[in-house]
């Protein structure tokens, strides 16, 4: 999952960007409002996390222009303590969630991951599909309860095909949403960790549909066996 970090404090910027990483997050950052603006209006990113106190175009002026020009992606700001009118323009403006500053990392992490599940319409906090479970609070992953040795790019797309599962997904769509702006980008790579991927959970979880993508899905036996169970 890609993620757009908007922050001008340059430590708290390193802060979130190395803890964002470490949970499995490719990471833009933006240091002021003209290039946070552009890079929404312009890169597809899965949420964004805005400071709303920036240099050059305010937070809130940021979140109106992308909302005005039918930018969609989840938003959660960052205000200050006691900055209760922030809070109430960032919605107004568009905003999804809000944390208030001084904040615990393991919180915005915990409301960030809440708001991809939300986002992508799943409501528990791990993902399934038939035996393959991932859980996003400890970065891992399990197949018929046996755990999952992966790559940080290989659990980001894990991670992406299990929030969209059952949709096919194209090559350029996953080198949009798995690695950053500073990473050479290279679509013919998806296939290689498509085809790691498959053979740590199994080949017949990820469909290739021919000129158009990739599928995750349960195997036939799997899904006969819930119909039983059911």
């Amino acid at each position: 999952m890609r993620i757009l970090l908007v922050e001008d404090d340059p430590d708290l910027s390193r802060q979130l960007k190395s803890a964002l990483g470490d949970a499995g997050y490719a990471v833009d950052h933006a240091g002021d409002g003209e290039e946070a603006q552009f890079l929404g209006e312009t890169e597809p990113y899965d949420a964004v996390i805005l400071d709303l106190g920036l240099p050059k175009v305010d937070g809130v002026s940021v979140l109106e222009r992308w909302r005005r020009g039918n930018v969609a992606t989840p938003v959660l700001i960052l205000t200050a303590r006691g900055a209760w009118s922030e809070k109430v323009a960032g919605f107004d403006a568009g905003a999804d969630d809000y944390l208030t500053k001084p904040f615990h990392t393991e919180e915005l992490l915990a409301r960030l991951r809440a708001l991809l599940r939300r986002s992508a319409g799943h409501a528990a906090p791990s993902l399934s599909v038939g035996g393959l479970r991932l859980d996003p609070r400890a970065a891992r992953a399990t197949v018929n309860g046996e755990p999952l040795r992966l790559t940080s790019l290989e659990y980001r797309l894990l991670h992406y095909l299990m929030m969209h599962q059952g949709r096919v997904i194209s090559r350029t769509e996953l080198v949009e949403h798995l690695y950053d702006q500073d990473f050479d980008r290279d679509s013919n790579t998806i296939e290689v960790f498509i085809g790691r991927v498959r053979k740590k959970i199994g080949a017949d979880r990820i469909d290739t549909v021919r000129g158009l993508g990739y599928r995750l899905t349960a195997p036939p036996e799997e899904l006969e066996d819930q119909a039983a169970g059911a």
